[in-house]
């Protein structure tokens, strides 16, 4: 069981002074609206409806938090085993690109979303979402330009890949590490940027994305003496 099956909705806000106070380290969800965000989100934690797909513009201008670990893990499990302390939080991003959202409402959006993924300390990574056949639009390359110069690493899902042919998806991992290589830093060094194939509908790609995100998180030897623990019991 991955320990990302333990998300549980933590809190919402729609002001950089409302985020949480907590030292655990985050990792944000960022993509284009109808990306598959909400879709990649609810597989790689197991459940069907943690994270909302809403048509509705009002409803995108929210940072909305789940936890992994806490008191909550002993009310899902099968033994007694509680994690008191939260380890990790999972960040779901405002999806862009709703053409509907007035003016003041995406300046609103840009401030709150630009200085959370720019100054907030705690946000060790970026899981992108892009739509394999449409990756890189302007919003996206946006997102990616606002958040290299922290230096902290982004990992790309190329969503939908069951509605690309195999050449396609070759061509589309080529592409999109092509575009990421071309971020560099001061020295000319690469960020940590990596990409790969998603499908939440065929379900492909969900062992790299949840190996790859724990590692972010710092979970990965968690996770392995949590299996260990379950092997034993």
């Amino acid at each position: 069981m991955s320990l990302l099956w333990q998300a549980r909705f933590f809190t919402t806000v729609n002001h950089l002074r409302d985020l949480p106070n907590t030292q655990v380290p985050e990792i944000a969800f960022a993509g284009r609206s109808n990306a598959g965000k909400s879709s990649a989100i609810n597989l790689l934690c197991n459940q069907k409806k943690l994270a909302f797909a809403s048509k509705t513009p009002g409803r995108t201008q929210h940072i909305n938090y789940f936890s992994i670990g806490g008191a909550h893990v002993g009310q899902h499990r099968k033994d007694a085993t509680k994690v008191e302390e939260i380890r990790a939080l999972l960040v779901d991003l405002p999806g862009y690109g709703y053409a509907e959202v007035p003016g003041e409402a995406k300046l609103h959006w840009n401030e709150l979303l630009g200085n959370y993924i720019q100054r907030r300390e705690q946000l060790v990574a970026l899981v992108l979402i892009m739509d394999s056949r449409r990756p890189f639009t302007d919003l996206d390359v946006q997102m990616l330009e606002w958040f290299a110069p922290t230096g902290k690493p982004v990992h790309c899902l190329l969503t939908k890949a069951d509605k690309l042919n195999r050449n396609e998806s070759t061509n589309a991992l080529r592409l999109a590490r092509t575009v990421l290589n071309s971020y560099v830093d001061e020295q000319g060094k690469p960020f940590p940027f990596t990409v790969q194939l998603f499908s939440a509908l065929k379900r492909t790609g969900i062992d790299e994305a949840n190996q790859r995100i724990l590692d972010l998180l710092g979970l990965s030897e968690a996770a392995t003496e949590g299996d260990d623990d379950d092997a034993q019991s």
